[in-house]
């Protein structure tokens, strides 16, 4: 049988040299990497990026929604309503009818949220300057 030449053509002679698979390729592999520092406090980088991001911009008394949340990480609102189902579930963060509308739900950090917050922010970022670290140079 006789194999047939793609009609598709690319720039790059294969996926290593694309730029955009490298970043993604980087991004799981950092993703893993952090995935696995974090489980030992039971989170993921999807729920840990959650309650940092409810922390930061809610520790001046500001609100955030939760369609706010899903903007500023960039995640999809669907993805974000279901690992805020999941954190509301353990109890760290608390979804209420937000004051300006109501149609909207601002997330609050719990307690719990906030001593999990103290717990896992030095562990992301002693492993970020770990991986972000540049390789020394021989």
């Amino acid at each position: 049988m006789k194999s047939e030449q793609p009609e598709w053509q690319s720039e790059f002679a294969g996926p290593q040299d694309s730029p955009g698979f490298s970043l993604w390729r980087n991004f799981m592999g950092w993703q893993r990497g952090l995935n696995a520092a974090l489980r030992p406090l039971d989170l993921t980088q999807p729920q840990f990026a959650i309650l940092a991001v409810c922390g930061w911009m809610t520790h001046d008394g500001q609100e955030i929604t939760q369609q706010g949340v899903a903007d500023f990480v960039g995640l999809d609102r669907m993805h974000v309503s279901q690992v805020a189902k999941r954190l509301e579930e353990d109890g760290l963060i608390e979804r209420q009818p937000s004051h300006s509308d109501q149609r909207a739900k601002k997330i609050v950090l719990t307690g719990k949220g906030h001593e999990l917050l103290a717990k896992a922010m030095p562990v992301v970022e002693q492993f970020d300057r770990a991986y972000f670290e540049p390789a020394p140079r021989v």
